[in-house]
């Protein structure tokens, strides 16, 4: 099966949040309705910025803690190094 680790931010250089999901079209669509009392309600982060495919869970779990343990600069530069723009690429997700 495929796993995602995704990367959500508010605005480029902004807030962000980094999770993992199975179905991230389903779950980018819960972001996008506001999950009640949440980060990303908080800060109002909705905008899929960057977007990772895994074979397995586990593989997508230790990512997501992985990239949670790295410094702010490096997860800049990840997101920049496929999307510069810090754009929406929702449209990008696989089916």
């Amino acid at each position: 099966m495929t796993y995602f680790v995704y990367i959500l931010a508010n605005r480029p250089r902004g807030a962000i949040y980094i999770g993992s999901a199975r179905n991230l079209r389903n779950r980018i669509e819960q972001h996008k309705a506001g999950i009640r009392g949440s980060h990303t309600e908080k800060y109002n982060i909705k905008t899929l910025v960057y977007f990772e495919v895994h074979e397995g869970a586990i593989d997508a779990v230790h990512q997501e803690r992985r990239l949670k343990r790295w410094r702010r600069a490096w997860k800049d530069q990840l997101i920049e190094s496929t999307n510069p723009d810090w754009s929406d690429v929702s449209d990008q997700i696989p089916y």
